[in-house]
Order: structure tokens, then sequence, then C-alpha cells
């Protein structure tokens, strides 16, 4: 069946235009509510970033499941991997995440984690949208949900972030920069690696509803490059407004972004672990650099579709524990059960330390290749695979690449567009062999 509301990572837009309104929102936390309390009594958490519109949309789920007769447990402002956390540590029946991640503050959006923590399977998400057709109800007055607000969500969520490196484990002498992006880290992340003995210099930490992800954060380096070098700091350390994405940035004022940080993470606990980590999921979108180093210490890099949601998938379905895109959202399933900026952030510093090397020096044991894409608009939706002519040119551009580079071509999920992506080691013959390619694709949609 065909989803309404529900993309691959909930449900998202701007503010006031449906289905980000208070109206859906009440109605959403009744369906919810509806769907779990067919399974049982029980829980439901809440917690949400720093933009202005979460505290509406808080209020409004509230009611929603209270009318369905479903007890609420309200996190404040708390990054998503947290949330994921605590629906297990709670057994509570699921977790629910106000964010648009790294988007604007004037857009918003809710996703919900299930009782393992992990992303609602795709039947609970038919069911709720099932639940949002009928009329609402609401309960008898006895049997209504009752609202508690935990009041230590934040120190839970710091001690396990700690626990997911040895407790022997010190960042004393260490100079970090960290940039929180006025999101829902700002309150948890720096004390994580303060307490693990780091000096934490602070960026991104005074959200006052309207500022988050504005001009900070993983997505807008520009600030901490220029803070670490100022500070001479070891790293600097950036996480998107719900810190579900991390990069880093080495002493030089680099970016390390999520390939890198994958590649880092792959190779220092391939040296403990073989069995755990004898393949790397990726996305179609990995660079092919990291496919090279991995396979160069007998690591495989199996490519999922883009979206943490099929990385995560493959992961399962393989019994693998380490995946990522290049955005900087990681998953380590052998520490937690979903992408986590911080817990990320910290398996790198573990490699440092283990390593005895500086963040520049673990990233150069891989070259990324140069990547260069050119989307190309069409009118109406079209199989571009079925093109005779861009078969050929695809082939013709493979042949020509050979084993040191890739052509990849993606009609996008949100734009009316198709994907064109060249990578391989020669710059000029990538950047020659996307526009031949991007001008064959271009003319057969005309045609079409």
């Amino acid at each position: 069946m065909q989803k309404k509301y529900f993309g691959t990572d909930g449900i998202r837009g701007k503010v006031g235009e449906h289905p980000i309104t208070p109206e859906f929102m009440l109605k959403l936390g009744w369906a919810v509510g509806c769907v779990l309390a067919k399974e049982g009594e029980g829980k439901v958490l809440i917690g949400k970033d720093t933009r202005i519109s979460g505290y509406m949309f808080e209020s409004a789920l509230e009611a929603g499941l209270s009318a369905a007769g479903v007890d609420i447990h309200l996190l404040g402002p708390m990054p998503t991997p947290a949330i994921a956390y605590l629906t297990r540590t709670f057994h509570a029946q699921a977790g629910i995440v106000i964010s648009a991640s790294h988007n604007p503050f004037y857009d918003n959006g809710i996703k919900f984690f299930s009782s393992e923590g992990t992303k609602l399977p795709d039947d609970i998400e038919l069911a709720i949208e099932a639940e949002l057709e009928k009329p609402m109800k609401t309960v008898d007055s006895a049997q209504l949900g009752k609202a508690v607000r935990v009041d230590d969500a934040r120190g839970r969520y710091i001690e396990f972030c700690k626990s997911t490196i040895p407790s022997t484990m010190s960042f004393k002498g260490m100079t970090i920069v960290m940039d929180c992006a006025n999101g829902a880290t700002y309150h948890v992340a720096p004390n994580v690696f303060t307490e693990l003995g780091a000096k934490v210099i602070e960026l991104g930490t005074k959200p006052n509803g309207l500022n988050i992800n504005d001009g900070a954060g993983s997505t807008s380096p520009e600030m901490i490059q220029k803070v670490v070098l100022e500070h001479n700091a070891d790293m600097g350390i950036a996480f998107d407004g719900d810190g579900d994405r991390v990069i880093m940035i080495d002493h030089k004022g680099e970016v390390v972004d999520g390939d890198e940080l994958l590649y880092i993470i792959a190779e220092s606990r391939y040296q403990i672990d073989k069995a755990c980590c004898g393949v790397v999921v990726g996305t179609l979108m990995t660079n092919l650099g990291v496919e090279h180093a991995l396979n160069r210490i007998g690591i495989e890099l199996k490519r999922a579709n883009v979206g943490d949601r099929y990385v995560m998938e493959m992961l399962k379905e393989g019994g693998w524990c380490l995946g990522g895109e290049g955005s900087g959202h990681i998953i380590c399933l052998d520490r937690t059960s979903t992408g986590d900026g911080v817990v990320s952030a910290l398996q790198v510093m573990a490699a440092m330390i283990n390593s005895g090397k500086r963040l520049n020096e673990l990233k150069s044991a891989m070259k990324k290749y140069p990547q260069h894409m050119i989307n190309v608009r069409i009118s109406k939706k079209t199989d571009v695979f079925a093109s005779p002519v861009i078969q050929d040119a695809v082939k013709k551009a493979e042949k020509e690449l050979a084993d040191k580079g890739r052509v990849l071509l993606r009609p996008s999920g949100t734009e009316p567009v198709v994907r064109v992506m060249v990578e391989g080691e020669d710059h000029t013959q990538v950047l020659r062999i996307a526009d031949q390619l991007a001008g064959v694709v271009s003319d057969a949609i005309a045609a079409a």
C-alpha cells in the first residue's frame, strides 16, 4: 500500500502547511495512540529539538495520545538518538521525535521509534494512516492518558554515551571545538566530552527557537573550521540540529566527512572484531575511495539505496554492525540502535587514542575520488534505464573509467530530476564524462 503521509524518515514539511499543523498533530497523536492501545497498556516518550514550533506540536501530540488513553513521558529538548535510547530503557511502546533535523527553523517534522529504538515498520505506519481517516473519539475520562515530565533524561543519555567507549579511556589534554548547531545536543554533547577530560570550546549552544542550523552545525562548517585554527585545537566536532549526524574537523581545519569517519571507525573496529566489521554498509553515493580503501584492509563495502533507513535495513539483513552516509549519519549497531552523532564522534576519538594517530593522519589512509553530479530536469516521469541510448552511453562511460571510477544514474525521490553522478581518479575526466552523459540523458528525455 502507498503511504499518504509517511516518507522515508517520518513526516516533514513547513510549519503551518498541511500536514505540519497543530490540528493534524492532534489527530496524529490520537491515531498513534489508537494503534498502540490495541497492543496493550504502555507509554509513549516525546522529545523534540530546539525549534520554536516544537512546543506547539508537543502539546498537540500529548493531547491526542491522552485522548486515545495512552500515557506520555515528556523528555523536552533531546537529540533524536537519545529518544531512541530512552524508548528502549523505559520499555516504552514507542518514542516520538519532533524535529526537522538539519532543516531551517520554519520546518518541522515527526518521526517515530519502536520499542526496540528502531524506526517503525511499514505495517505500523500504514495502520496509523488508516486511523487518521477515522473520526476522532475520546476515551472515557477514567481511561485518559496521563502525562509526566522526565527530569533526568539528559543525565541518563550522557552516561549512556560515555559507556560506548572503554571506561578507562580519557580525553585529558585534548582541546575540542564543538558546534551543536543551536540544536538538540546543546546541553548534552559538551558535557559528554568535558566529563571524559577534554577541554571543550562551545559553538552553537545558545538556542532561541529560531537559530537552529542557522550558519552553524554540520551543514555549515565554516565557523568551526576557523575556530579550530584560531585556538590550535586538536579537532572540531559539528552536529546537525537533532544530533544524529556528525562531521569532524582535523587540526589543519579540514573537514572530515561521513565517508571518511565511516572508514576510520571501520578500520579501527576491524582490528578488534573482524566478524562484526568484515562488511560495512554505505549507499549508492558513498565515495569509491571508501570502497577501495576498505578493500585494501580486507573489508567489503555493500551499497544500500540512499537514506539511513535503507542502510539500517541492509545491516539488519546481513547481521552487520557498521554503516553510514557521507552526510555524517553513521550507525554503530554494536553500540546503539540508530544513527548517533555523539556516539559516532566518540568512536572516532577512541580510534585516535587506540592508534596514537591524529585525525588528519587517520583520514589520509583513505583517498576520496573526485565526484561530480549533474541534475537533469524532467517534465514527466521517465524510466531513464529503459532508453537504449542512455544504456549505451553509460556502458561507454563505464568502459572508459574501468575499475578507477563509476557511473550512477538515480531519479530523485524529492525533485523532478535525474541525478547523473560520475566519480573517478582523474577530476578532468570525471567532469567531461558527467557533462557528456548528462547531455545524452537530457536529449533522450526530451525525445521521449
